[in-house]
């Protein structure tokens, strides 16, 4: 039964917004009146959908946040797993949402479900929130009868993403917030200030010292230039994101911070620990291995690392092993490869995937902090070392006054 997207005044004359399932327009139309709702406008769900997909655009195209899929996934997985259908189940979680979006987008899923189709394939219309990965782990637990297993990997799986993103965020507002702080006061002390106590001395006639020259040169060119240099930094930034939407400057970028110092151990790690997840979650849920390492590879940020993941997954389909594809890239920690070829020796791939995810969660963390920890005191001794000069800067003069007057 298609899923229909209404708007409707209720008694009170008062606009209503909801989801209603009927076979027909006219059929929902007249549900909303034994409900004493005047309906407005009825759209269905999908053929909305389909209309915006033909104009190269998606209802949906924003997606849901990481917390809202892993609480939908998780509802869903409760559901089943007490042994209800699985149009019931949708239909159970549809009325829960409190989101008429996400309402609208569980209704219309349902609606494929009872026309036939499996859940995967319905969840297909929707591929902004149900990515190749969430479909993949879907239609092997439907496949293998344990749909509800393979949904509560999924919710921990996007739990645990969700919780990485968090840790993240809250590791660079520190820095962030520091370094805007530390840029502002210096540029407040340069353009208002500093030309106030420093504008005393050039009415002395003496010859000041070439830290007070430098520092009236700097204050002059912060007021004069400061807000064009913030503009070009603005107008830098945009072409630079635009410049990075390109695949071959992309490329070259991607490449760039594989080889910077620091920056490069965080870029792998976190590339490194993001597809040993997923390819462990995957391989748990009997997904093929070359499948599988399709869909990790489209969830790696760095373009360089993906491309060498593909290239991996062209070795192991013509017959090399995973341990060995993946030595030849370059790019993975030997504990990992040590552990993946010895799980594959074994035949204990899934276990020893999921132990070299854990591994790469916990060495990215490990380098973040790090990172985090240099960064910051090189921040707070970069700032003090500025003010320092600034302070010396104006002492100098008022020091050989005070030696000229008592000499």
């Amino acid at each position: 039964m298609p899923a229909f997207e209404y708007k409707a005044l209720n008694k009170q004359g008062k606009q209503q917004k909801g989801v209603i399932e009927a076979d027909t327009a006219r059929h929902a139309r007249s549900q909303l009146r034994d409900q004493r709702l005047m309906p407005l406008e009825i759209k269905p769900v999908l053929e909305k959908e389909a209309k915006a997909k033909s104009a190269g655009k998606s209802l949906f195209q924003r997606g849901i946040s990481v917390a809202e899929l892993a609480l939908l996934t998780r509802q869903i997985a409760t559901l089943i797993a007490a042994g209800l259908p699985v149009e019931e189940v949708l239909q159970a979680v549809g009325q829960q949402c409190e989101k008429d979006r996400l309402a609208s987008m569980i209704m219309a899923v349902r609606s494929r479900v009872v026309e036939g189709y499996s859940l995967a394939d319905s969840m297909a219309e929707f591929p902004h929130i149900f990515d190749d990965l969430y479909r993949a782990m879907v239609a092997s637990g439907e496949k293998s009868g344990h749909l509800e297993v393979v949904l509560n990997r999924l919710a921990d799986y996007t739990e645990r993403r969700q919780q990485l993103k968090s840790k993240m965020t809250q590791a660079m507002i520190y820095p962030v917030v520091l370094t805007v702080v530390a840029i502002g006061v210096i540029a407040i002390l340069l353009a208002a200030v500093v030309p106030q106590v420093v504008g005393q001395f050039e009415h002395m006639g003496q010859q000041l010292p070439w830290t007070t020259q430098l520092l009236i040169v700097l204050s002059d060119f912060v007021r004069d230039y400061g807000l064009l240099v913030l503009g070009l930094m603005v107008g830098g930034f945009v072409l630079f994101k635009r410049l990075l939407t390109k695949p071959e400057y992309r490329m070259k970028f991607d490449s760039l911070l594989l080889k910077l110092p620091v920056i490069s151990r965080i870029s792998k790690g976190l590339n490194t620990a993001r597809f040993a997840r997923t390819l462990s979650i995957l391989a748990a849920s009997s997904v093929p291995l070359l499948d599988a390492m399709r869909i990790a590879s489209e969830v790696l940020i760095n373009v360089k690392v993906r491309a060498a993941v593909e290239e991996a997954t062209a070795r192991v389909r013509e017959g090399t092993s995973l341990g060995a594809a993946l030595t030849n890239t370059k790019l993975f920690p030997p504990m990992m490869l040590y552990m993946i070829t010895s799980g594959e020796k074994s035949g204990q791939l899934e276990q020893m995937l999921e132990r070299a995810a854990d591994n790469q969660d916990r060495e990215f963390e490990s380098n973040v902090t790090i990172a985090l920890g240099i960064f910051e005191p090189m921040l707070v001794v970069s700032m003090a070392t500025v003010v320092l000069f600034i302070v010396l800067a104006i002492l100098q003069p008022i020091l050989e006054l005070n030696n000229m007057v008592s000499g």
